[in-house]
């Protein structure tokens, strides 16, 4: 293969030394970096040293000269060039660690060039995909071991890059990172790629099988650094689905956030279906589903009524029916239509097409034929769910090409099994829940996750190659549904990173009110300079407000605060302001730390420590005042979000029903909300609420944050009918698909016994 070498003008490597970045940032950066290189460098030595001698033991067994002769030309080429891997490998992680700061510009170019133009495509090697994969398992293997410290490190590099937290995929330090920065460094050793992929395996068994140890280490370091000291993790109480009782939300986040809440009691809980809250839809219980029988009485029924409607016309002499196919005979058929598909032919799209597809080859050998009763019902049936499944996707190409794909092999299913369509739980139905999902109308476009497409083709693929077998049914929906366990905790990560942004809003409101009435009751009854008035209520309220949040109530810090507020006061009140002469440090110094600079705490400290009788010209004040409103105040971004609204009127009995039921449900319960007058709906998931702002927090189907809402809005939107809890039982599409079909059958069935009733009343 050709070498991958660095041209000779390219840019050098960026070193910690010479980045742009804080002096105590690089400092951290720089002892993360000792850290990681002082654990990574004597294994890698070990891990060469193991590579080499495998190698070697490959080639004396090898079966043959040819593969012997390329094992020792590996060892030589390894022996040759190994002295450059490990420096070139430490200076990739150092050149990583130093753009710490341009991660999120860094992504945001590869999402624009996620899109390749058509010039840009190109046919990729069996061994450059192998290549992918490998490197994908093993970083995914280390990120579910260390998922935890991983998460807090995220946490952690987001303060010291100045940016949200840092996903697995971002983490400079993290398993994908570490483990394809080595791939980029072996590149050089120009060695063959199952040799390649030989040694990333020796890597993972040598150099990151201490990784979860070396995570904490990390988090350690930087703890001791004060960087989130007391940070910790908060696990989302997990609710099964047999659990028929589940603790309320409220009750909950009471206990956490406001212990003068009161629990929701047992009463209030919501009764009648459980609400859906698994990340991954499940088929819901069987509880009364018809059988093959009934659903062949509703058919009978409704052909009835069908034919009473007809107009009738005389047939004196009408030709005897065919004689019907066997089930045989009927798959034997639908297998013919499957060779001719697979050899260029165009693939039906319609149930009712195979049906006419397979009686025009029986015509065309020179014979009349008909469907058996129980053979035309299962087409009927199947017919029916699809097209109530078309109804419900959004219009997603790739996805009705593979639904089309799928219904031969659910024919020859149910063909084989007629009690296929009463099982909830079977694979095949699985399958094409799966499937179907992908493409709903409650998944908005943007947020459709690309990464499925590829698995569920080759679900629906192994499936048509193995005509529906009920092995193959379950095989593929076993790989598929581990790739979507997979995803669900992907998306439990990145839920739980705002939940807990949530929790930190939450405490930061709760830190705000209790710094406005700190000050309101020092300040009560107190005539004050207005501009005084001012700056207390803005500049030194967030003095307040942080350090209730550092230190809390009882700290001795907030008592200090306390005292210098009442100091200010009294020193205003014409008291003298020789007391606070020695305080103007303290002040400014508190006020620096909310994020004032150095001249604008200094004049903040003097105006609030001259007294009455300061001598600051009126021009001096009005430019304070002119930057203290436009400056971001501390947690700016919650009160803009919760701006006040005009008031609302009461809520009226059914709305205020909907609000007790909210506080009642349990986190992790997905609502539909409904989009445009069509009744096009999107799902988001319960993610958090506070019982003390009201504030409710929800996220989409990868757990990204996709909107926050108040109760009493919530409340009044489910009154209306623009919002609803989605149930357990009618969680999944396909659930909702076939007792909208099996409605409509009923309803047939049923005006076909009136229609008969009254036919019988009728005077003749």
């Amino acid at each position: 293969m050709p070498a991958t070498f660095d041209p000779l003008n390219a840019s050098p490597r960026a070193t910690l030394a010479t980045a742009v970045l804080p002096r105590r940032v690089r400092r951290l950066l720089e002892q993360l970096y000792a850290l990681v290189s002082d654990e990574i460098a004597p294994q890698m030595e070990r891990m060469l040293a193991e590579f080499e001698q495998q190698l070697f033991r490959q080639a004396d067994q090898a079966r043959n000269p040819g593969l012997q002769s390329g094992y020792l030309e590996t060892l030589r080429l390894v022996r040759l060039r190994r002295s450059d891997l490990i420096p070139r490998y430490l200076s990739g992680l150092e050149a990583s660690l130093s753009g710490v700061r341009e991660a999120a510009a860094g992504m945001s170019r590869l999402a624009t060039a996620a899109a390749p133009e058509f010039r840009e495509l190109r046919l990729v090697d069996d061994s450059e995909v192998d290549e992918n994969t490998v490197l994908r398992s093993l970083s995914s293997r280390h990120e579910s071991r260390a998922g935890l410290g991983l998460m807090l490190l995220g946490q952690r590099f987001g303060v010291l890059a100045g940016m949200p937290a840092f996903d697995c995929e971002r983490l400079p330090v993290g398993p994908q990172r570490l483990i394809r920065g080595f791939a980029q460094a072996c590149q050089p050793l120009q060695i063959s790629p199952e040799s390649r992929l030989d040694l990333y395996r020796v890597f993972d068994q040598q150099v990151m099988l201490g990784y979860a140890a070396l995570v904490e280490s990390m988090n350690q370091l930087l703890v001791r650094e004060n960087v989130l000291p007391s940070l910790s993790f908060v696990p989302l109480r997990t609710r099964p689905q047999a659990q028929d009782k589940p603790a309320p939300a409220a009750e909950a986040a009471a206990r956490g956030a406001d212990p003068a809440q009161p629990a929701a009691d047992a009463d209030t809980r919501p009764a009648g279906p459980r609400p859906y809250t698994a990340w991954t839809t499940a088929p819901a219980a069987a509880d009364g589903a018809p059988d093959f029988a009934t659903l062949q009485r509703w058919l009978a029924e409704r052909r009835d009524l069908v034919d009473k409607l007809r107009p009738r016309t005389a047939q004196p002499d009408a030709p005897q029916p065919p004689s019907p196919l066997s089930t045989a005979e009927l798959v034997a058929g639908l297998e013919r239509l499957d060779e001719a598909a697979a050899r260029g032919a165009q693939p039906l799209r319609k149930i009712a097409d195979l049906r006419q597809a397979v009686l025009a080859q029986r015509r065309a050998a020179g014979a009349e034929a008909a469907l058996s009763r129980e053979d035309g019902d299962v087409f009927e049936l199947l017919g029916l769910l699809f097209d109530e499944i078309e109804q419900r996707l959004r219009g997603d190409a790739l996805i009705s090409s593979l639904l089309n794909r799928l219904q031969p092999p659910l024919l020859h299913a149910a063909l084989r099994d007629r009690s296929l369509l009463a099982a909830d739980g079977h694979p095949a139905l699985q399958l094409l829940n799966t499937v179907a999902e992908a493409g709903a109308r409650w998944t908005p476009n943007e947020e459709a996750d690309p990464q499925l497409h590829e698995p569920l083709r080759q679900a629906v693929e192994h499936v048509v190659e193995q005509r529906g077998s009920a092995q193959s049914f379950d095989s593929a929906n076993q790989r598929l549904q581990e790739h979507l366990h997979a995803q669900a905790r992907k998306a439990e990560v990145a839920e739980r990173r705002f939940v807990e942004a949530a929790r930190g809003k939450e405490k930061l409101e709760l830190a705000k009110r209790r710094a406005q009435q700190a000050l309101e009751q020092t300040v009560a009854g107190q005539r004050l300079p207005r501009f005084v008035q001012t700056l207390l209520n803005q500049a030194w309220t967030d003095v307040l407000t942080l350090t209730q949040l550092r230190h809390g109530e009882d700290s001795p810090a907030w008592q200090r605060q306390l005292q210098i507020t009442g100091q200010i006061v009294a020193a205003n009140q014409g008291a003298g302001s020789e007391a606070l002469r020695g305080l103007d440090g303290d002040i400014e110094h508190a006020l620096t730390l909310v994020g004032y600079h150095g001249d604008d705490a200094r004049a903040i400290a003097r105006q609030l420590t001259a007294g009455p009788v300061a001598n600051e010209d009126a021009a001096s004040r009005t430019e304070l005042a002119m930057k203290l409103r436009q400056r971001s105040r501390l947690g700016e971004d919650n009160a803009a979000a919760a701006a006040p609204r005009a008031p609302l009127p009461p809520r009226d009995e059914r709305e205020q029903a909907c609000f007790e039921r909210l506080r009642a449900l349990p986190f992790g319960t997905w609502f539909e909300f409904v989009q445009n007058q069509q009744g096009d709906a999107v799902r988001r998931r319960l993610s958090w609420f506070s019982p003390v702002t009201d504030n409710a927090l929800f996220v989409n189907q990868r757990g990204q944050r996709a909107a926050e809402h108040s109760l009493d809005a919530l409340a009044r939107m489910m009154a209306r009918g623009q919002a609803r809890v989605v149930e357990q039982e009618r969680s999944r599409l396909v659930d909702r698909a076939w007792h909208a079909a099996l409605d409509a059958l009923r309803g047939f069935g049923g005006r076909g016994r009136d229609e008969a009733a009254s036919a019988q009343g009728e005077p003749t």
